[in-house]
């Protein structure tokens, strides 16, 4: 299941209802003491309740209300729940999804209360006529009535397979958005609510060193996540081990009645077991993992960037072991302020690798920051921008329209010693070109090591970062001179390419001869980098393969992995690991025109 949006009323800062989206990556970027830990918390109260825990004080102070309401919606869930083996069903039978067809969960948290009491509810477009409204709170027999009341088939066998010929028989169901409570004993109300708590995701919350109250003493320790991982992919081993569990509670029960009715028959009639399997919850208690460093120091008393370097390192590791597993279980990492106590160098380590991360179809990172150097580094996409309105009401925008709003809070400013802007499509093409420079560099040295150069600033234009947004507005102003470098796989791109060539301020187009940055590639330096031999494209293989398609294919054979690597994951290991090994001499045997060597001699052009 994936997380689509969190909504929160009535918790901390929160008074009114607010609403925020999620994608894969999320940042949450705003002032300190914004509320910007309250969303990431919110969020553990409702998965875990664990390392954060709902308080009586956690109601708003300015409310009349002490009633915390905390409401999460996903997609991607179970398509079918099994609450009788013989008569498995759907939410969307159950009328039990959205008007937009997500499921949304409401945890109601009575805050009046020392401890508080918590309610859980699924709102959906549910039947609201009056004869039909309640029957998953119905009990078989309940059921069967109403089947023989409206004289329906009698051999129907199953409450989900009579609730639907029950709703099926009415004329005029009147959907209506409601509240469906299921954490109370309602019959199958609660059996699907149990089905679905099964589905839903980890939440893996890493806070940041400084503590919540005076009583914690927070360690972050990420094996608390690999823990919960690992519980999670030997479920169906749990499973069968409950059951058996259960088989033989139930046996041993049996025998004892039958002994208690030889001793004396009017003891019992009936000795009937409940059982009661562990939650999930309590078995990750049941296990706990101590990593020790260098000279037997446990990781969690090491300093806290040493730390939190670890976590990124077990991050790597995670997803690589899932690119491996046939596992569908969700994660999603919140990480509060990654770059506390990071040297700026570790931060961007950081960065890419909850970027990477985020690329996994089962991972979704949730970030919080108001540090300008890490979010500008972030996908523009990515951020949720909170801010007090004019009324000191807590909004929460997105979009293109709160760059400058963003900007303004974090300080971000253009870099004067840029004196020319280079355009290209992504990150993987900035690492490519940089390679390139720097060993075109080396034979000829009036040519720009764009690994260094400072003059010369990076735009990406599909997918920009936020520095890149920003210095590109205020650089525009400037009157920089922009050089725009394309891919050649795109139509249109030569639209751009013209436009910015009929342009009277230097500026300048290409499109890549070849089809794209990858096709430059020689196959000496994908050997080096991954001991993969494989032959490089101008255009498309004779398959209609591209550069990175083929590599893909070969680099999943070779380490083993079921299906192959998508495309955007085959250009980021090829930047990282190919595009270094190459020479001048590899360059100019893919490129015996000199195309390549060019683009940098304009770029030198440019800065003079």
């Amino acid at each position: 299941m994936k997380l689509k949006s969190l909504t929160i009323k009535n918790f901390r800062a929160y008074q009114s209802e607010t609403k925020i989206g999620f994608d894969q990556l999320t940042t949450i970027i705003g002032k300190n003491d914004i509320g910007k830990s309250t969303i990431l918390e919110a969020l553990e109260i409702f998965f875990n309740n664990q390392t954060v825990k709902i308080d009586s004080s956690d109601a708003n102070i300015h409310s009349t209300t002490k009633t915390v309401e905390i409401t999460c919606e996903f997609t991607d869930f179970p398509p079918k729940i099994s609450i009788d083996t013989s008569s498995p069903t759907n939410l969307k039978d159950e009328y039990l999804l959205s008007i937009e067809e997500t499921l949304v969960i409401k945890k109601s948290f009575d805050c009046a209360k020392k401890t508080p009491s918590i309610e859980i509810f699924i709102i959906a477009n549910h039947p609201t006529e009056k004869e039909v409204s309640n029957l998953l709170e119905l009990k078989e027999k309940e059921l069967q009535t109403i089947i023989k009341s409206k004289s329906l088939d009698s051999r129907l066998k199953g409450n989900p397979t009579m609730r639907k010929a029950i709703w099926d028989s009415v004329g005029d169901l009147k959907l209506q958005t409601i509240e469906i409570p299921v954490s109370k004993p309602k019959e199958d109300a609660k059996r699907i609510w149990e089905q679905i708590d099964g589905y839903l995701p980890i939440f893996a919350l890493f806070q940041s060193d400084r503590s919540s109250s005076d009583s914690d003493n927070e360690v972050q320790d990420p094996m608390k996540a690999a823990i919960a991982t690992a519980i999670s992919e030997v479920q169906k081993e749990i499973n069968d081990i409950q059951q058996k569990v259960k088989e033989k509670a139930e046996e041993i029960a049996a025998n004892t009645h039958k002994a208690l009715k030889e001793i004396d028959e009017n003891l019992a009639n009936k000795l009937d077991p409940k059982f009661n399997p562990p939650t999930p919850a309590k078995w990750n208690g049941l296990f706990s993992i101590q990593l020790d460093t260098d000279d037997g120091i446990p990781l969690n008393k090491r300093g806290s960037g040493v730390r939190r370097m670890i976590l990124v390192s077990f991050f790597k590791a995670e997803a690589e072991r899932r690119l491996k597993s046939s596992s569908k279980q969700n994660i999603i990492y919140a990480i509060e302020e990654p770059e506390t106590a990071q040297h700026p160098n570790n931060q961007k380590v950081l960065i890419e690798s909850f970027k990477s991360l985020a690329n996994e179809s089962d991972c979704q990172i949730i970030l919080t920051t108001h540090s300008p150097g890490l979010a500008s580094e972030l996908p523009i996409e990515s951020l949720r921008f909170i801010f007090h309105d004019d009324s000191n009401n807590l909004k929460i925008e997105l979009g293109e329209g709160v760059f400058p709003k963003i900007a303004k809070t974090l300080g971000l400013t253009p870099d004067s010693r840029v004196k020319v802007l280079f355009c290209v499509e992504g990150p993987t093409d900035v690492s490519a070109l940089c390679s390139l420079s720097k060993a075109m560099k080396y034979k000829y040295q009036e040519l720009p090591d764009l690994t260094n150069d400072e003059r010369v600033a990076f735009v990406l234009m599909g997918g920009s970062t936020l520095k890149h947004w920003v210095n590109h507005n205020y650089l525009k102003e400037l009157g920089k001179p922009e050089f725009h470098l394309y891919d050649n796989d795109v139509n249109t791109y030569q639209m751009s390419i013209d436009q910015v060539n009929n342009r009277e301020d230097n500026s300048c187009g290409y499109l890549t001869k070849k089809l794209e940055i990858e096709s430059y590639l020689h196959k000496d330096a994908i050997i080096a980098g991954f001991d993969i031999d494989i032959e490089i494209p101008d255009q498309l293989d004779d398959d209609g393969k591209a550069t990175p398609r083929i590599f893909a294919e070969a680099y999943s054979q070779k380490v083993g992995f079921q299906n192959p690597i998508k495309d955007t994951n085959a250009k980021k290991f090829l930047a990282e690991r190919a595009f270094p090994n190459m020479t001048a001499e590899m360059i100019e045997a893919r490129d015996p025109n000199g195309e390549v060597k060019g683009w940098f001699e304009k770029i030198n052009e440019l800065l003079n």
